[in-house]
């Protein structure tokens, strides 16, 4: 039997344009003699469509598109996930479902069982678990084949080994019982992601002892990017076919064709990168923006930003502005005019110290006296703000946010200044992490001018100033903050891992929280680790630091 697994982009509530895409694959089935046709989870409405699933018009789309579909099924088996109403009384309204349509009608629909709760996903706030019955199987000529989705292979156990789930396991009722196991998916991408989908996957293949055909969506979903890599594994495990990563594309495969198992070789830095640019690409896309503007300081972190949307854009879509002030050294005008060069972009040069100047004298008698001091930085970095909203506004443009993770998380960012922007687009990414991308970056092509690799990072808001004097040297005060975010180790536990003094270490973690209220105004950011500045980290801001 040949399968084919439509790994596609779709837009949040745009049920005209997702269905398109669906009907084309369904085209592209047939004329590839496929059987069987499996779209991802919630494919026709996209995922995550969060509280949208509390309208009656948004739901009665969403099953009406089902119904539409399901007229392109006559000689064509389709599996389509989609949310769709709980058929039991009890409970919540929907069910996050996978559709079997055959025959021009919907012929059954099964529910998801492990709902997760846990880093973005809060799906037992609108859908119901399956509540058992029989297995979810149907049959096309002799071959059984089990329905699964995206968590529902996720039943395994926590680093404790405490089973992370509690209810039945759906890998374990499907065993014996199908001859194929789909699994239907929205699973977003981080640097970790393919590794722990692949021990999931290997644990389900060893349980069935059946071929696992996985099908996820791609493409960039406000601070979501999906990274596809659909695949199929064989009984024994191997990479029977799979899907090119942040891409469309329908990957088929043939139960009856003999495996010839594929090598698989993962760039983590290249993945970051196409990740990034998808991002950039699908948050213009989807929001109806093509133009963006980035301030430019003459640093790496607004560098890379540039280059990653002019890549994602066009360099036509992108416009740089460099805002010097008395502060400000030469380089940081003359680096940002040669990164604009290299990259194609536009870029504008708007001195700002006349209006410093005129701010100064706005409040002189209120402050009694010039802004001194943080007051005097911080200004610089609104001014500059307030000139790139400007831009944003008088273009239709979007300001990209340019900071990186290491400072969201100390607070060195001003609010109402470098915090702008309407997408974080290195939010995700630590200081250290970000010099490795511009090597992957300049590795064909110098993009990112050495001078401005080789300057040590400074924000130029006070004579002589370096990051360095308010921040611990970034390797060291990465490894501190990987620690604490990711790892979500004690401050004991830091200590005796990376042998730094105890005051260091206790400094940079009391400054986590005491800037969340920073985090709370930022924009959204693109995830790219496994805990994010985002829906996922939910921490109070009033709290005992």
């Amino acid at each position: 039997m040949k399968i084919a697994l439509a790994q596609l982009n779709p837009r949040i509530a745009d049920f005209a344009a997702n269905l398109a895409k669906a009907r084309e694959a369904c085209a592209r089935a047939r004329r590839e003699g496929a059987e069987l046709l499996v779209f991802p989870e919630c494919f026709l409405t996209g995922y995550p469509p969060r509280d949208l699933l509390d309208r009656a018009d948004f739901m009665g789309n969403a099953v009406e598109s089902v119904k539409l579909l399901a007229r392109e099924s006559k000689g064509l088996a389709i599996v389509v996930g989609t949310p769709w109403p709980n058929p039991s009384k009890e409970g919540r309204r929907l069910i996050n479902a996978a559709a079997l349509l055959r025959g021009g009608k919907v012929e059954a629909v099964y529910a998801k069982t492990l709902l997760p709760q846990y880093d973005i996903f809060d799906e037992m706030r609108w859908f119901e678990p399956a509540a058992g019955g029989k297995p979810p199987v149907f049959r096309i000529g002799k071959i059984r084949i089990g329905v699964t989705i995206c968590e529902d292979l996720w039943d395994l156990t926590r680093k404790d080994g405490q089973p992370l789930y509690f209810k039945a396991s759906p890998v374990k009722r499907l065993m014996g019982k199908c001859d194929l196991l789909l699994n239907l998916a929205a699973s977003p991408y981080d640097q970790h992601k393919y590794a722990a989908r692949r021990q999931v996957f290997r644990e389900a293949v060893r349980r069935t002892k059946v071929p696992l055909l996985y099908v996820n969506q791609c493409g960039g979903q406000d601070e979501l990017v999906f990274d596809g890599r659909s695949l199929v594994l064989d009984a024994k495990d191997r990479v029977a076919a799979q899907a090119a990563p942040f891409q469309e594309e329908i990957l088929f495969w043939d139960s009856a064709a003999r495996t010839q198992p594929i090598p698989y070789a993962e760039d983590e830095m290249e993945l970051l990168h196409q990740a990034l640019v998808t991002g950039i690409r699908d948050y213009f896309q989807k929001t109806g923006f093509s133009k963006a503007v980035v301030g430019l300081s003459g640093g790496i972190d607004s560098a890379v930003v540039a280059a990653l949307a002019s890549e994602a854009l066009g360099p036509s879509n992108v416009t740089g502005v460099t805002m010097p002030s008395h502060y400000s050294s030469e380089g940081s005008v003359s680096d940002s005019r040669q990164l604009a060069e290299n990259l194609g972009i536009a870029i504008h040069a708007i001195p700002i110290s006349e209006l410093m100047r005129a701010f100064d004298k706005a409040v002189l008698e209120v402050f009694r006296g010039p802004t001194q001091g943080l007051t005097h930085e911080n200004l610089q970095s609104r001014i500059r703000g307030v000139l790139l909203m400007a831009f944003s506004n008088r273009e239709n443009s979007l300001v990209l946010n340019t900071g990186n993770k290491s400072e969201l998380s100390m607070g060195y960012c001003t609010l109402y200044g470098d915090l702008n922007g309407a997408v974080s687009i290195l939010g995700d990414l630590y200081k250290t992490r970000i010099y490795r991308l511009v090597a992957q970056l300049n590795a064909r092509k110098e993009l990112i001018p050495r001078a401005i690799i080789e300057k040590a990072p400074s924000a130029e808001l006070r004579p002589d100033q370096k990051d360095t004097d308010s921040l611990p040297p970034y390797p060291v005060l990465d490894g501190i903050l990987e620690a604490f975010l990711e790892e979500r180790l004690c401050a004991e536990e830091i200590i005796e891992r990376l042998g730094h003094p105890a005051d260091l270490v206790h400094s940079v973690l009391r400054k986590v929280p005491m800037n969340e209220y920073k985090r709370r105004q930022a924009p959204p950011v693109f995830k790219v680790t496994p805990r994010a500045f985002g829906p996922g980290w939910r921490q109070p801001l009033a709290r005992k630091i």
